[in-house]
Formats: structure tokens, sequence, C-alpha cells
């Protein structure tokens, strides 16, 4: 269910805040306010997790009730202290820390935090402030999951009755098959990358929640088809920057016909790349809504393997596409806050798609003596820090050569392959390193279990999805304080730590004091593995499904008959809903 979260910025100096999204349960979420003391919080939309979560806050002295639709888009609650929004069973403990006065900043459903203390104003930009002096009574709308440090939506941006009718598009479409038209570059089974995971858990839920799925790819190594999903692979070629990469504009007549054959009702395209613009170009051809999302940010990559002056043309590039989508998906963020200065998307066309791990495959009890001795070449009583993922120039690799040189008694692990492995092989000679290259399955599960700490020195990560394995593998993680890792790590010195990205003396000092007892080691893993629970691919699934590309077919077709109308000698038809018979 679509609800529209709310930030008063009234004369009274508080805070309220309704979210659509605290994932108590896994599903749809209506908010509800508590009258009594101020405080806005969101519970699951189905009246049987409704009741019983009435019944725990209760427990706490908080009256609820339900905000229909079109109170969701003006609050009236005069004063609320703050609002955290939690997970699971965090999710009261969240509220009673409140009512008591023990909480000091906003935490939302994308786990990002708001640093406001209590009593403070939220940051405003300079058109909203106008706003507030011209209109004192009006609130300022903001995308939950966009919303960090300040307002990302104008009052004005999205009316109460579109919200409405966004409300009703998406409670009618969320239960109605499919046919989803998905273009990934590079290939989701040939090439090992981050997204690997993230795009075979997507197309395996999508299939579960019955919709059907054409998948177009780069042609090396795919299969003919993926859990019940036709897997047509596109003739590609290798990226002249980056060899091991291969690129592929799917833009012969064989792939439109494929596509047009199929009829789909949303195309969904990984961004950036080459693919994306054959993606948008038969997207347009067919008149057919398309999400782009956004896994690599290539702009911080560039300097690493050619010219910095490029930087500008790519930025350039990522406006062009995504100003020409309907919706834009980033992993982090920060990552949407960026595209958005960047002026790639406008804040209410930027959604996150929230992060996933397989917290089965990944799991403390796949701690390994036999594992441990092979990464410290014999000698498992040695301190053993682990550092998984592809090793590329933009990594920030060397880093771990001056983690070493500072912490010679440790032994180091470094699983996984990629261009920049000779040089790093090289760089850390003579040192207590194991290079295991590429590990899957039930060892890299081991791999992770047992080491004592997880360090990465990336400050590039749109997400990170080596950093949830960590957790969910019950080890502590050590990471740059940068990108997408801000929004997993999001409770500093409890599910894990992070560094100011550069500061050698930062990083190891937490990891020594991490290697010296036994006993943080277990108390931050064992928070680190409870935060991933949380963390589900049929609900990330869900909520890309029944809200993303709801929004982005509601976006679409609004600017169809905004030109429709603009435009009214031209024939120019409205697209039904999307709906598979």
């Amino acid at each position: 269910m679509w609800t529209t979260p709310i930030i008063s910025a009234a004369a009274a100096p508080a805070i309220t805040l309704l979210t659509r999204d605290a994932p108590l349960v896994g599903c749809g979420c209506s908010p509800v306010l508590s009258h009594t003391s101020g405080i806005a919080a969101a519970l699951p939309s189905s009246s049987s997790s409704f009741s019983s979560c009435r019944r725990e806050l209760q427990k706490l002295g908080l009256q609820c009730r339900r905000l229909t639709s079109s109170t969701s888009a003006v609050c009236r609650s005069k004063s609320a202290p703050a609002l955290s929004i939690g997970a699971g069973k965090k999710y009261v403990s969240g509220l009673e820390s409140i009512k008591n006065g023990a909480q000091d900043h906003i935490r939302f459903s994308s786990g990002s935090r708001l640093s406001a203390p209590l009593g403070e104003f939220i940051t405003l930009s300079r058109k909203q402030q106008q706003q507030q002096q011209k209109f004192p009574g009006r609130k300022t709308v903001v995308n939950c999951r966009m919303a960090d440090e300040e307002a990302l939506l104008s009052p004005s941006s999205i009316s109460a009755s579109e919200l409405r009718e966004r409300e009703e598009q998406a409670r009618e479409w969320a239960h109605q098959p499919r046919r989803i038209a998905l273009f990934v570059e590079p290939s989701p089974f040939a090439y090992i990358c981050g997204y690997k995971n993230r795009f075979q858990n997507f197309i395996r839920y999508l299939r579960e929640m019955g919709d059907e799925v054409l998948i177009v790819t780069t042609h090396e190594g795919v299969p003919e088809e993926f859990c019940g999903a036709k897997v047509v692979g596109s003739w590609s070629f290798r990226c002249p920057l980056y060899t091991i990469l291969p690129l592929s504009l799917a833009l012969s007549p064989r792939i439109y016909n494929e596509v047009s054959n199929f009829k789909p009702d949303i195309i969904h395209a990984s961004s950036p790349g080459v693919m994306v613009f054959g993606a948008l170009i038969i997207a347009k051809l067919l008149s057919v809504p398309i999400v782009m999302s956004y896994h690599t940010h290539v702009p911080l990559y560039i300097p690493k393997y050619t010219f910095s002056w490029l930087v500008t043309p790519m930025w350039w590039i990522i406006r062009f596409l995504h100003r020409a989508a309907d919706l834009t998906l980033v992993m982090s963020s920060a990552l949407g806050k960026e595209l958005k200065a960047a002026g790639a998307a406008a804040a209410e066309k930027i959604g996150i798609w929230s992060k996933g791990v397989d917290s089965e495959s990944f799991h403390p009890r796949f701690r390994s003596h036999e594992m441990r001795v092979k990464l410290t070449k014999g000698q498992p009583a040695a301190p053993l820090i682990v550092h998984v993922g592809r090793l590329g120039a933009e990594k920030n690799l060397d880093f771990l050569r001056k983690v070493m040189e500072k912490i010679p008694e440790a032994h180091l692990a470094v699983v996984g392959d990629g261009p920049y492995r000779g040089e790093l092989e090289k760089m850390l000679e003579g040192m207590k390193v194991t290079f295991t290259g590429m590990l899957q399955g039930e060892e890299l599960s081991q791999a992770y279990a047992s080491a004592d700490v997880f360090i990465t020195p990336s400050e590039s990560e749109t997400l990170g999805f080596v950093v949830l394995e960590a957790m969910a593998s019950g080890i502590p993680v050590v990471c740059a304080r940068a990108g997408g890792i801000i929004d997993i790590v999001n409770r500093e010195g409890e599910t894990g730590y992070l560094y100011t990205p550069g500061d050698l003396d930062d990083c190891v000092g937490k990891i020594k004091s991490l290697l010296a007892s036994p006993e943080l080691r277990m108390k931050i893993g064992s928070a680190a593995r409870e935060e991933v629970e949380n963390f589900d691919w049929r609900a990330s699934t869900r909520q890309v499904r029944n809200e993303m590309y709801t929004s982005a077919i509601w976006f679409w077709r609004r600017k169809r008959e905004q030109l429709s109308s603009r435009f009214s000698w031209w024939p120019m038809s409205t697209a039904p809903a999307p709906v598979t018979s």
C-alpha cells in the first residue's frame, strides 16, 4: 500500500514522520499514529498483523489507529518527539526508547539515519523554506526511502489526489501477474560480480509470484532458461578499458522481435552500460514503461582506469539515461542523493532497491577449523582477517598493505579474483597473506565464518553485498565510511565498525580492538547477524514489484496523459493497466 512520509516543519520545535515501510513482517504497511504521545509509526496493513502490533504498543501505553489515504497526505499531529523505524523485533523496542526519551535520531526504513537531536528542525531546501514562509500550514512531503539530510520533494510535487490514485493502482495491480523484460549487463549467470545474487534471487522470486520474465543479457555462458524464465543472449564485445567486462547493445532485430513478441508490461534495465541504451530505445518503440537500476558508480571508477576528464562526459550520459527513465532504482540513500544532486533524476523518481542476503547460506555454523588452517597456511591460532570481493584497481586494495604493515602478527586471507590480483600479490609479497582465488558455495561460506574480522577498504560500493554476507556469517566488519556501506552498518559500534576513508590509524585501531577481545567480536558479530536476518530477498523483490514498478507505471501513464492533453490534435491512446490474461 502506498503511503507518503510527512515531515512537519511547523513552528513547534518537533519532528513528525510517517513512513510507508517498516519491515515488520515483510508485507505492505499502513501508517498508524499514536495521538497520546505524538509518535508517528508504521504497521502492517493486514488486519491480523495490525491487531497483534497494536496489542504490543498498547502495553507501552500507546493508542494507535489506522490512517486512510486521505489523511496520509496531511499529518494531524501537532508535535512528535522523534521516530525510529527499526526492523522485526526491534520495532517495538525502538518506540519504547523514544517514549523513554533515549532516542536522539530518526532512523528511516532504508536503514539510513538523520542526525537531528530532539527539538531541532530538519534542514529544508531554500525553495521549501520559501514555500513554508508563504504557506505556514503546509507540510513538506518527503520520499521516505530518500530522506537522509534534506527533504527531497517539494510540497507541490504530488497532490493528495494523485497519491490516492497511485495507492489505488498499487492495490489493484499488486496481485496481478505481470510480464517483465529484464536487460542485464553483464550476464548475472557468467560474470562474477556483486549483483549476480541480486538478479538471480530477483528473477527466482518474480517467478514464484507468478510473473512472466524475459531476460536479455550478454551471450557468453548464458543458459536457455532460469527458473522458468527465458534467457536471450545478445552478442557481446569486451570493454576496451576493462577487458574482462562483456558489453552488448542488444538492439538487433532478433532482440527487438523477442521483446516485442513477449509483450512486456514493463522493462527493467541495469545501468550504466551499453545495453541500457538498447533497452531504452526498445521501451520507447514499444511504448512501455522503463525502470533503470543503477548498480556501478562509474564516475568514481574512471580515474582508476583512464583519463579523469572523461568523468564529466560520463555524467552527461548518466543524466541523459536516467532522465528518460520512468523510475531510477539505487542501492543506497547516499547514491540516490548524489544522482539527485547531479540532476540525473528527480527525487520523486528515485527509489531504493532494498538489500537482501541469503542468511541460511551465510551462517556462523559454517565456521571450519580445516578452512581456517587453509586460510592461515597452517597457523590457525594466528589472528585471521579476511577480505572478499573482486580484485579491481577501483577497490582501493593497496590500503590492505598499509594495514598489514601495522598488524604484522595477523594473517590476511584474500578471497576473490580480478585484474588487479597480480599487482596486489606483488604488493603483499613477504607478508602473511593467502590468496584463495574465487570461492563459491560452502567453501565461500566457510571462508567468511572462519575468520575473526572482515575488512573492505573500498570507497566506491553502491551497496556492498560482501559486507552483508560477512555480517550474516557472524563476524565483525570494518569498512570505509563511504557509499552504500553506510546504509548497511547503520549502528556503528554495535553491528560493525566504520573508519574515516584514508585514515589508517582509525582503521587499524578498530581492527586491533576486535582482535584483542573475543567477547567484543562475539557481541558485534551476533548483533550483525541479528541485523541482517531482517534482509530477505523475497521481501526485497515484493517491494520492487509491488511498489517500485507500480510507481514507474503510474509516472509513465501520467506523462502520457500530460502529453496527450498538450498535443490533443495528435492521436495518442492511453494504455490500459498492465494486466496479463
